[in-house]
């Protein structure tokens, strides 16, 4: 019995932050707990622990008498991301390069053979989650107790605005794909030759690849927000 609920929560755990991490559920958006209660035949305890698990990472907030939303996505939290994303992610890298082990590098080559299959046959989303997947293994590299909640934090903003990035509408945007793809074996290679300089530059082409794309699509005009004013070396 224990494993049969046990399994049910990884599904639904697994559900949600898929949904979140797609834009399948909303950021704001109120969830239905009595939904979750049936479609994954789950008592209320069970299913308050998997939220509270996904509130802890970033994807959900849990509002004391008032029930779960997906993590809101504003104004003032775009700012923060575009301000943090390019130093923390030099930062991850520079670290991974010192810190990762063979087995890490190997999932890492494992990751990156599935975002370069999902970018020749997959859709935004499978894109995006591969995308994902191929970075959260980068924090895990860096095996650093005060960078990895600011960078898991990051990575669900990064895939939920960068949803964009993996639906190219013009020639430009797919050659930015192909240029992601190679950036991200040249990340690898840096890794697996121990060079923290060179996986914290690669980490600045990276972010700056995106970032403007990434920047037409979800910054109006009034969030008064100049890209110049971001820093773009790496710490």
């Amino acid at each position: 019995m224990a494993d049969a609920i046990s399994k049910r929560k990884e599904a639904l755990y697994e559900h949600l932050k898929m949904s979140i991490l797609t834009l399948a559920l909303q950021p704001g958006s109120d969830l239905d707990e009595a939904a979750y209660l049936d479609r994954f035949a789950l008592s209320r305890t069970p299913l308050r622990e998997v939220f509270r698990q996904l509130a802890g990472e970033g994807y959900l907030d849990v509002r004391k008498n008032r029930g779960v939303r997906v993590s809101e996505m504003s104004h003032t939290s775009l700012r923060e991301f575009f301000l943090a994303a390019p130093m923390i992610y030099g930062a991850i890298l520079r670290l991974a390069a010192t810190n990762a082990t063979p087995d890490q590098i190997d999932r890492l080559k494992a990751a990156q053979t599935k975002f370069s299959a999902a970018l020749r046959s997959g859709r935004a989303a499978d894109r995006a989650l591969a995308n994902n997947g191929f970075h959260e293994i980068t924090g895990e590299m860096a095996d650093n107790t005060y960078l990895l909640p600011s960078f898991s934090r990051l990575l669900i903003d990064h895939a939920r605005i960068g949803m964009t990035f993996y639906q190219p509408q013009t020639n430009k945007m797919a050659q930015n794909l192909a240029t992601a793809n190679a950036q991200h074996d040249a990340i690898i290679a840096a890794i697996e030759a121990r060079d923290p300089d060179e996986t914290a530059r690669l980490a600045e082409e990276h972010w700056r690849l995106s970032r403007d794309q990434i920047a037409q699509f979800v910054m109006p005009t009034a969030l008064e927000i100049q890209l110049a004013e971001f820093p773009e070396a790496t710490a």
